[in-house]
């Protein structure tokens, strides 16, 4: 096959091609590759190249010659958040305060599963410093920018993983949502996107944000979204919080549809603040799982109050992490995040308790919300991508990333499956991404219901072929 034609194939379309001689993983790494040497220093999505994919590749090929392929997912390239450990390799996470020396002698869980399946590992994607911001920049690696155009942001803090699957670097990453950061770059660059229920993939260490952060798969189509999570969700005596292994395969059924399902349709969940030409876009992605056979109604969970709940959790998170940084220190961070952490310290224990004990009637709401509907619909984001290099939109006149992903957060605080897969673009060429979520613990559902819609509505690729490094005049763009 043609280097371009690689870049274009699903995971699954990788393994099949593998199994049939008719692609080695060799071709693949090597034409993913030169995409990274093409596009990084315009789209900034690397901070890391592993010097070792090809001979990976090269392994991986032999095991499939043999007809002994590793795993699930052997020969198959696949990035990694800047966030997540792994071993033998720098994991700075955007922030000029980590030493690069390490030692780093460890891999995160997930990092550990695609190693086992025979994964290639091409090394470490752009983050925000620390992630904590819905926007992919920091003063380590500079600007992220989108695919889609240039000129914009690809939404965070998983923003370079999206960058990468959306423009051809490789067609999985792993990413981490404490917010949103799945699912706002999914909407971004038109992705899918998947934040699993909370544990169903093992984490360590644990995040400084606690138990609203999440570890998921973003992926240009949803069957390899269910493949990546079969390899991620198995088991790791690490973390305490994690789900039992179920030793589920959420491939199966995965092609079954919704006919019969309940679905609720939210346009606003009762208070967000919607664009037009987004909310014209989702309403009609919604309406299309009639066409799938299911019942849609319109009806809001009726959320009070869930951003203040969420910033006392998300804030008082960075001042715990920041708490032991000196002044020296915090002076060649993100002053953003510096703002948030001292915003942070400044809540008292008994207002976190407080929004301890009303984020569990959050849940309770949600529990008994799907007693009814087998899911709820959303904007994934009440905008299109904006200005790459803000922290917020501007035209909303926010003054922190929570203002402008008003439908994403709350599901972090209720531990929901939830996920994002592009519905349409807007007139200036931009992906909008519809919002699934389900009752916790049924990942397996929401996958369904994301396989049922993408049959009728494919996810498209980005023309990147006219991505030039002079489009950014090199502002924020570090070469590699």
């Amino acid at each position: 096959m043609a280097s371009s034609d690689l870049l274009t194939c699903s995971a699954a379309d990788l393994l099949r091609l593998y199994g049939s001689k008719g692609a080695s993983p060799v071709e693949v790494a090597r034409a993913v590759l030169r995409q990274v040497d093409r596009l990084n220093p315009v789209l900034n999505a690397f901070c890391f190249v592993a010097p070792d994919a090809l001979a990976a590749a090269a392994q991986s090929e032999a095991r499939w010659m043999r007809g002994e392929p590793k795993g699930l997912l052997d020969g198959v390239p696949v990035s990694i958040k800047d966030l997540l450990l792994t071993s033998g390799w720098p994991t700075l996470r955007g922030s000029k305060t980590v030493d690069p020396a390490g030692p780093w002698t460890d891999d995160a869980p997930a990092v550990a599963r695609l190693r086992e399946s025979g994964a290639v590992l091409l090394g470490k994607n752009t983050t925000p410093e620390f992630g904590w911001k819905g926007v992919t920049d920091s003063p380590l690696t500079g600007i992220t920018r989108n695919p889609w155009n240039a000129a914009k942001t690809p939404g965070g803090s998983s923003g370079g993983g999206a960058a990468a699957v959306a423009a051809g670097m490789g067609p999985l990453t792993l990413g981490t949502d404490g917010g949103g950061s799945i699912r706002i770059p999914c909407a971004f660059t038109g992705l899918f996107g998947l934040k699993p229920s909370f544990g169903r993939v093992p984490a360590w260490p644990l995040s400084p944000f606690g138990t609203v952060a999440h570890v998921g798969p973003m992926s240009r189509t949803v069957r390899d979204a269910a493949l990546l999570l079969n390899v991620i969700s198995q088991p790791d005596v690490r973390d305490w919080l994690a789900l039992p292994g179920d030793g589920r395969d959420y491939l199966a059924g995965l092609d079954e549809g919704v006919r019969g399902w309940r679905v609720a349709y939210s346009a606003n969940l009762g208070y967000a603040d919607v664009e037009p030409e987004v909310a014209a876009l989702v309403e009609k992605a919604a309406m299309r799982f009639v066409e799938l056979g299911a019942r849609v109604e319109q009806a809001d969970p009726g959320f009070e109050g869930v951003e203040e709940i969420f910033r006392r959790h998300w804030f008082t998170g960075a001042a715990y992490l920041l708490k032991n940084f000196t002044a020296q220190q915090k002076a060649v961070m993100d002053p953003g995040l510096v703002e948030v952490a001292e915003n942070g310290a400044r809540i008292g224990m008994l207002d976190l308790v407080e929004a301890v004990q009303k984020r569990g009637a959050l849940g309770i709401r949600m529990n008994q919300f799907h007693e009814k509907y087998d899911l709820l619909l959303t904007p994934t984001l009440p905008l299109a991508a904006f200005d790459a290099g803000r922290d917020v939109a501007g035209v909303m006149k926010e003054k922190c990333w929570t203002e402008w992903t008003p439908f994403s957060y709350p599901f972090n605080l209720t531990q929901q499956p939830a996920a994002s897969i592009p519905c349409g673009l807007t007139g200036a060429g931009l992906p909008v991404g519809l919002h699934i979520v389900g009752p916790r613990y049924q990942d397996a559902r929401v996958l369904r219901a994301a396989r049922a819609f993408e049959s009728l509505q494919p996810i498209p690729m980005p023309d990147v072929s006219r991505l030039r490094r002079d489009d950014v005049n090199g502002e924020g763009v570090r070469e590699m």
